[in-house]
């Protein structure tokens, strides 16, 4: 698990577009709001994602993205933002390379299989790059704002 201080793990990733995202393009530019979320469609993710996609403004105004990665390919992201109207950047992780390094996979057992589930965790990268604030196994309801006070706070 990823602790504050440290500096967040660099990737790039595909986003809903097939487009490349890279982290290291907001260093020294913009914070970053990473939220890793199980899977496109469920009720607590369509939560969370349209909450944060609702608030986006409020954050942009502090210097600040939002970003949501699932294992989701690419085209269920684009269904998925196009059918909730969705604002933010939806990023594709099928390999699950980027939720390893961010410690958000756990193993599972249900019914004698062991299967990987990613836990829902949301990170809070500064313009340096370092992590100000790590949460695993968030609760979809209120965690936009929550996560907002967070950012309010941070200095530039």
């Amino acid at each position: 698990m990823l602790e504050p201080g440290q500096a967040a793990p660099t990737f790039e990733l595909p986003d809903a577009d097939m487009q490349p995202v890279d982290l290291s393009a907001f260093k020294g530019k913009k914070h970053v709001v990473l939220y890793f979320y199980p899977k496109d469609g469920t009720p607590g993710c369509t939560l969370v994602t349209t909450d944060f996609s609702d608030h986006e403004d409020q954050f942009v105004k502090h210097d600040c993205v939002v970003l949501g990665v699932s294992r989701d390919d690419c085209l269920t992201h684009a269904d998925f933002r196009d059918r909730n109207g969705l604002t933010i950047g939806l990023l594709s992780d099928p390999e699950g390379e980027v939720c390893r390094k961010y410690g958000v996979l756990q193993e599972k057992e249900e019914n004698g299989c062991r299967r990987e589930c990613l836990v829902r965790s949301t990170f809070i990268i500064d313009k340096k790059g370092v992590i100000r604030h790590a949460a695993y196994g968030v609760n979809p309801r209120g965690h936009a704002a929550e996560v907002f006070d967070v950012v309010r706070r941070l200095r530039s």
